[in-house]
């Protein structure tokens, strides 16, 4: 079963640094990112999703092969590849997987003009380290499927200031 975490910075640089950060962990084997995903607020109020790669593009990629595919048995491959990478695209505006997009932006919604959340769903983790790993980066938990015990070690390990490291001498 997988967990979801949602969690609002102040800046969306700051989400894009704990994603990162993440991303680094999941390298080492420590956690099972099924889905990452930064839902910036603009001053203006509109929430724009930062997703980790566009359904659409993959979907016009794959269609244009398929269509070339079945295009080049018809003795029109550049029409084939051209109605193939339409249809992919639609297709792939019209799907989505890992988090749903409405319920991101219903709940980035709630956060002041600036913010960012970073929706994370998590499929496995060692949780220890993980929560070692983004200690003290700050952010605030606005919702998590965690219980109450991960949750709130989740809530310091984010407000814990990390040690300073004394400066390398020089060689």
């Amino acid at each position: 079963m997988s967990d979801l975490i949602a969690i609002v910075y102040p800046k969306e640089q700051d989400a894009e640094a704990v994603r990162a950060r993440l991303f680094e962990m999941q390298k080492e084997y420590l956690i099972e990112i099924g889905d990452a995903v930064i839902a910036a607020k603009g001053a203006d109020g509109h929430v724009k999703l930062n997703q980790l790669f566009s359904t659409t593009a993959v979907g016009a990629v794959s269609g244009g092969f398929w269509g070339m595919l079945i295009g080049t048995l018809f003795l029109m491959p550049f029409a084939g590849a051209a109605i193939g990478a339409a249809t992919g695209a639609l297709g792939g505006s019209l799907s989505d997987f890992g988090i749903d997009d409405k319920f991101m932006k219903d709940l980035a919604e709630s956060t002041q003009p600036g913010n960012a959340v970073l929706f994370v769903l998590i499929r496995k983790m060692t949780a220890d380290k993980v929560l070692d790993g983004i200690k003290g980066m700050g952010g605030v938990v606005l919702r998590t499927s965690f219980d109450h015990e991960k949750e709130q070690q989740l809530r310091e390990a984010l407000s814990q200031k990390q040690a300073a490291v004394p400066p390398q001498p020089a060689v």
